[in-house]
């Protein structure tokens, strides 16, 4: 077997492999402005029996990851993994993904990530999952808000919103929401960037691709765009596929819109960041069920120094973590120093505070889950009474990553 980068000629049956391998068939031309009408060719692998056929196929995108305190770094979004069913337990995904962690590291990233279709296949190869994701669903005759106990003070950011809505198509507002996203993503940890290839293509998932939907923008008092709520109304339940700002009374703004409409049962709110206030705004609390409690963005270290001094940091400390990775068969201990927002990290033969698999520490990574966490499920080894309590406190943030993006 063979593995081997594609071409732009490669398209047509890149696609079609992958496609078979999930068991799916494709909805027009790869040009055609379907999902994978944005991947990137010279960035895909192709694996090749003896007999000329490909049978799997990997790919990455080039991305922006906002990291906690704000810095934004490239990292790889891995997608179009799959072995067609007649080649599984060959070796082939293995194969592959060795493959291209060899090239990822080899364009100096220190990061890679992916959507996972199914969460015990990408922890083998070094992958955690770093954030998650929530559907919250309220009956509309149950959508008041609640008056604000604490109007004007931390937390009643949304007695100050003096801005409007203004109600589009999407048809016709493509680079309003691209500016505001990217201003969002930005301020976002572990939002991704959506490049510009991907809104003129409308590749991806509403509102990235161009399918039919209503868009709320909300301006700021001086008419300037700072939020929108894309979403559709189908059978008498109004669907938000996403709330995109980073202020909180922009985002409570929009979801009071949402759930004002008229003509509808319920308003489905697709993608809500964990410990969101949203609940919170609703008079009745019981009032906003949450389902589809999902993973979302993994995340894997391809340079555990680099990565470890790339984020920003909230508490001083320090940290030895004896760090395994059996996929690539490379295990290493690092002293991480920090010190006014700032890391340093380090080779060590100091005793380890925690041992943990790269995969787990990818899943702290962002802070979405806490190192301690992981110590009570058995996964992290903590060496010292008090390791995990420094550990949480050195990998918490001010705001729980979310990503919105799916690739």
């Amino acid at each position: 077997m063979e593995i081997r980068s594609t071409t732009d000629e490669d398209l047509t049956v890149f696609v079609d492999t992958m496609l078979s391998a999930f068991g799916l068939f494709a909805e027009g031309p790869p040009e055609g402005g379907a999902w994978w009408s944005a991947l990137e060719m010279d960035r895909n692998l192709m694996a090749v029996a003896p007999d000329g056929r490909p049978v799997g196929t990997a790919g990455a995108y080039t991305f922006e990851l906002t990291l906690p305190g704000g810095t934004v770094v490239p990292v790889s979004g891995v997608t179009a993994v799959g072995v067609l069913p007649t080649h599984r337990r060959q070796g082939v995904l293995s194969a592959l993904m060795r493959h291209q962690l060899a090239e990822l590291r080899a364009r100096g990233e220190v990061l890679s990530v992916l959507l996972a279709s199914e969460a015990l296949i990408y922890r083998r190869f070094g992958y955690g999952p770093a954030t998650s994701t929530q559907r919250l669903t309220v009956p509309r005759h149950r959508g008041a808000f609640a008056p604000l106990r604490a109007p004007g003070a931390d937390g009643g950011q949304a007695a100050r919103d003096t801005g409007s809505v203004e109600l589009l198509r999407r048809a016709g507002c493509g680079p309003v929401l691209e500016e505001v996203y990217d201003r969002y993503r930005r301020a976002q940890p572990g939002a991704l960037s959506r490049p510009h290839r991907w809104w003129a293509l409308g590749a991806g998932q509403p509102p990235v691709a161009s399918a039919r939907r209503h868009v709320a923008v909300h301006r700021d008092a001086g008419g300037k765009a700072d939020g929108y709520a894309s979403y559709s109304v189908d059978s008498g339940t109004l669907t938000v596929d996403e709330i995109v700002t980073a202020d909180d009374a922009v985002f409570a703004a929009l979801a009071r819109f949402a759930l004002g409409h008229d003509l509808v049962t319920q308003v489905v709110f697709r993608h809500v960041p964990p410990g969101h206030p949203l609940r919170h705004l609703l008079a009745d609390y019981r009032a906003g069920e949450v389902g589809h409690d999902s993973d979302w963005l993994w995340v894997r270290l391809l340079d555990v120094p680099g990565a470890l001094t790339a984020r920003g940091w909230l508490t001083d400390g320090e940290l030895v973590l004896d760090v395994d990775d059996p996929f690539l068969g490379e295990r290493a201990r690092h002293l991480l120093t920090v010190r006014d927002g700032k890391a340093d990290c380090v080779p060590t033969d100091r005793e380890p505070d925690l041992s943990l698999d790269v995969g787990d520490l990818g899943a702290v990574y962002l802070g979405g889950t806490a190192p301690g966490t992981l110590v009570r499920a058995g996964h992290v080894r903590a060496h010292h009474a008090d390791a995990a309590a420094r550990a949480d406190a050195l990998f918490r943030t001010d705001r729980p990553p979310h990503c919105l993006h799916w690739f």
